[in-house]
């Protein structure tokens, strides 16, 4: 979906660093081209190829990462006393159908789909490197850049951290990216100070007792009625536990147990996510969790058995660069142009980064003006109005600016 809007002009701003036409139309074939050719996390060979590419053109030399996927490149030169503002974009997809009708560059591959929106977030970094690229040849660039072209955000405990571990963050000051919103419009930011997602881990539970005749559950472990009690009984023991204000929950997404009707089985599974507004609640999870679950079981002479997979903790954006976003889109949009958002509780793997260097994320608007409908994220029918992709860049090279007078 792309358009023309008339909010495409910029503030007042004498910035440098606006998206000329040609590539811009070029970022929106890009972006389509992803689209159509969509990677798991830890499997964008092509991507990274694509990007590696598309990046050595513009005369840059960029790093691919140890494992053959995601990649990082510089632009200008690190001098280990200018701190490197980071921009990252992930670029991984999801094993879902895209189930877009009468889209020419809807995805070629059966069961994969960029319906996350990372097809754009690696456009809107690559567009902003292009752009930064040349003013730092017109010697308008004031330090060096950074992009990160992360692998594997959809894959707990996220890309992130084998990114980090090799090296993307040395020299870095601070750090930014964008995530797609469809609940905001294309030309538009949602901004906010702390955390701004949640953490999200995977938890998953089996339960083992002695089977038997449905005639005689007092001689059996009954585990259907035990693994039913821990699906609805474990969510509220966890909310309990801890200060409401955490938002911790249990929400599980799958149950199985038993094959016909008159025998009492003897393994049950289920299997959900943990997610939590609070970093610090977050921290002791694990032990509220268990607690919990065991507690049921143990009512029911259930042997439990208990995989908690830690994810992501919550995204925390830091106040100083989030001033910087907001500035840098008022600066090329005014200050209309941004509004406030609110804490999510999906999960993201850019809070990784912000264990070591202040950063913040912002919401990229990505909807339609004027449309009601919402095609939300992992959804077959996700798209967006590719628009944004001209806002992310310009949202980019203007921080990038704007960072060294901070």
């Amino acid at each position: 979906m792309s358009r023309e809007s008339e909010a495409d002009h910029p503030g007042d701003s004498v910035l440098p660093g606006t998206l000329p036409e040609l590539l811009r139309a070029e970022l929106v074939a890009f972006r389509r081209d992803l689209h159509m050719h969509p990677e798991l996390g830890n499997q964008e060979f092509r991507t990274t190829a694509a990007i590696k590419a598309r990046l050595e053109q513009a005369g840059l030399a960029p790093r691919v990462l140890p494992a053959g996927t995601g990649l990082i490149c510089d632009i200008g030169d690190p001098d280990g006393v200018r701190p490197i503002l980071a921009l990252r974009g992930d670029i991984d997809a999801l094993p879902i159908p895209d189930t877009k009708t009468d889209c020419a560059y809807r995805s070629t591959v059966p069961d994969r789909a960029h319906a996350c929106g990372h097809d754009v977030h690696t456009t809107v970094v690559l567009g902003a490197g292009l752009v930064l690229a040349e003013l730092h040849r017109q010697g308008k660039l004031p330090r060096p850049v950074r992009l990160i072209f992360q692998a594997a955000e959809e894959v707990l405990p996220g890309g992130a951290t084998d990114a980090i571990a090799s090296g993307a963050l040395d020299g870095v000051g601070r750090i930014i990216a964008v995530h797609c919103d469809p609940r905001v419009d294309a030309g538009r930011i949602g901004l906010r100070h702390g955390p701004i997602t949640s953490a999200c881990d995977r938890l998953e539970v089996t339960l083992a007792g002695a089977g038997g005749h449905t005639a005689r559950p007092h001689l059996t472990t009954d585990l259907v009625t035990a693994v039913a009690r821990v699906a609805t009984d474990v969510p509220f023991l966890v909310a309990r536990r801890v200060d409401a204000r955490s938002g911790l929950s249990v929400t599980w997404g799958r149950i199985e147990s038993g094959h016909a009707c008159n025998v009492i089985p003897q393994h049950a599974e289920l299997a959900g996510t943990v997610r939590c507004l609070d970093l610090e609640t977050w921290r002791h999870a694990p032990d509220v969790v268990h607690a919990s679950i065991d507690e049921i079981a143990n009512l029911y002479r259930a042997k439990s058995e208990i995989n908690y997979v830690r994810g992501v903790p919550p995204v925390v954006n830091d106040m100083a660069v989030t001033e910087l976003l907001h500035d840098a889109m008022a600066a090329r949009r005014g200050v209309h142009s941004v509004e406030d958002t609110q804490q999510s509780l999906g999960g993201e793997d850019f809070s990784w980064y912000l264990e070591h260097v202040p950063g913040a994320m912002a919401r990229l608007g990505v909807r339609p003006p004027g449309e009601r409908t919402v095609r939300d994220l992992h959804q077959g029918d996700f798209d967006v109005d590719e628009h944004a992709i001209t806002v992310g860049v310009e949202l980019f090279t203007a921080a990038a600016l704007l960072d060294a007078e901070r």
